[in-house]
């Protein structure tokens, strides 16, 4: 659900500066000497899910899918795209993009969920806040939190299966988005890889102006390698009501 596109600049009629990416883009060039923790996926299943989304309105085949095995890698990928004139990036959470943001056309889908990063869901009880990876599922947070420690994210969306760090560029609006304000609300600090392909740790006191830019930023701004999330006591049972239409309420 993130994207993180190199921008190109080129003068508004100058035509035959206009890079084609279908021939200019050398796949073993651009791939050369990646080294990265993870893997780099050409697969006919990897491409077919790299290039299309919930929206089912676009669909765009990347040249590989990388599975990242965390923010170094995220870097490496991001830094070799600086290093070609046409190559894109695109970093995929859950694939729940409805309009193609998640697809990098004969570009790098970096595959989110794959950070190993994501089992790493560390508790503070004492300053009661999580740090979770980029790439995980709310559903894996909020079963870690509770039955754990008895403690819930403050706000979470209302289908679980979405990776956090791809609510979060949406700002995460839900049902308890009136009560307890969208998911970006509750983040105190972020880790974001920029698209100069640096890692950088911000809050709304620290870079603060990356932190509130990254926040409901559509991915253009970075990619969210782990955020930092506000927790409160979980109660011991909920009540969910769903209306089919407003003359019910």
């Amino acid at each position: 659900m993130l994207a993180c596109l190199v921008e190109r600049l080129v003068a508004e009629n100058d035509t035959d500066s206009i890079p084609d990416p279908e021939k200019d883009v050398d796949v073993d060039g651009v791939l050369k000497d990646l080294n990265i923790e993870g893997s780099i996926d050409y697969g006919v299943t990897a491409i077919s899910l790299g290039s299309r989304d919930f929206g089912g309105l676009y669909s765009e085949k990347p040249l590989a899918v990388i599975r990242t095995g965390g923010a170094d890698d995220v870097v490496r990928v991001i830094r070799r795209a600086l290093e070609s004139p046409t190559l894109t990036v695109a970093a995929r959470g859950n694939g729940h993009s409805i309009n193609g943001q998640a697809m990098a056309h004969r570009g790098l889908v970096i595959d989110m969920k794959s950070m190993a990063d994501n089992n790493r869901i560390d508790v503070n009880v004492n300053s009661m806040c999580v740090d979770v990876g980029g790439g995980a599922l709310w559903s894996d947070v909020l079963k870690h939190c509770v039955s754990e420690y008895g403690l819930a994210p403050k706000s979470w969306t209302d289908y679980l299966h979405l990776t956090v760090g791809g609510t979060l560029s949406n700002a995460g609006v839900s049902g308890q988005t009136f009560r307890f304000g969208p998911q970006t609300s509750t983040v105190t600090e972020l880790e974001v890889v920029t698209g100069n392909g640096e890692i950088i740790v911000c809050s709304n006191s620290h870079n603060s102006q990356l932190f509130f830019s990254v926040l409901g930023g559509l991915g253009q701004f970075g990619i969210i390698t782990r955020a930092r999330l506000l927790l409160q006591p979980a109660p011991d049972m909920v009540s969910i009501y769903h209306f089919s239409s407003i003359e019910l309420l």
